[in-house]
């Protein structure tokens, strides 16, 4: 199990180095598609992934990326409207074939999943994004790693959470603080020139706090519906929603905190 982890670790951090770096619409369209499969696999744990309703959900991701994407702001909500009104009205027609809670799970998706997912292009399309984006990968995986580690060597109080029987206290520190000093590094080493040596242990100390809630969440949801995994896609590691799990909620608050303190 470590071994085929590790590898299908390296190829996926290979696969997201070359398209961090390269960009553009390779990137966005690879975002896309890994939303689509985080719905699809978001859906199948209320049993909706090849339903009337999920492929409406399917449609609106692409469209709601394709919006936030060229910055159609003034449409997105419209949209978002629109495809609630559009999923209501074949929860209705079909009564009472599905109900309220896997509809809601629907358009719950659009938000959890593709728009917290967006950002991830968002940050690379801004100044010196092809830096910066990598700040949403030290708050996620970057803590995660950290907080093992310092769990793993120190860990003696656990987390009150039921969700976490294994995390502890300290490693969850360990990993705020662990994500604040790679912040910090990252600043002297490639913004020498900018001078925003406490921005970026900051936003990385945030992005880690936001981060284990993420991870928090997509386990909250997992132990609802009983399921281990939401998917095999990635061997050793699970689904996309398994992976991209804290990646979802540090994307956001990346770009928030960016655009407010990085100038």
């Amino acid at each position: 199990m470590f071994v085929t982890r590790l590898k299908s670790g390296i190829v996926l951090m290979a696969i997201t180095i070359a398209l961090l770096v390269y960009g553009g619409y390779p990137l966005f369209w690879v975002i896309t598609g890994i939303s689509l499969i985080g719905l699809f696999e978001l859906y199948r744990t209320v049993g909706m992934e090849k339903t009337l309703p999920a492929v409406v959900g399917y449609i609106s991701s692409v469209i709601v990326d394709i919006l936030i994407l060229d910055n159609y702001y003034e449409y997105l909500l419209m949209w978002l409207i629109f495809t609630l009104m559009v999923m209501m009205a074949c929860y209705v027609i079909a009564y009472p074939k599905y109900d309220s809670n896997q509809m809601i799970m629907l358009f719950f998706g659009l938000i959890y999943v593709t728009t917290m997912l967006s950002f991830v292009f968002k940050v690379r399309f801004v100044e010196d994004g092809i830096l910066l984006v990598w700040l949403i990968f030290i708050g996620a995986w970057g803590s995660d790693t950290c907080a093992y580690c310092v769990g793993k060597l120190i860990g003696k109080h656990k987390m009150p959470s039921k969700l976490s029987p294994n995390k502890t206290i300290e490693g969850c520190v360990g990993g705020v603080l662990g994500a604040a000093l790679i912040g910090f590094i990252f600043a002297v080493v490639f913004f020498e020139d900018k001078n925003i040596w406490w921005e970026l242990p900051i936003i990385g100390a945030a992005s880690s706090i936001i981060s284990q809630i993420g991870d928090l969440t997509a386990s909250a949801i997992k132990r609802n519906h009983d399921i281990k995994d939401y998917g095999k896609l990635i061997p050793g590691h699970g689904g996309i929603l398994d992976r991209f799990d804290s990646i979802i909620f540090t994307a956001p608050i990346v770009f928030y905190l960016v655009t407010f303190l990085v100038k």
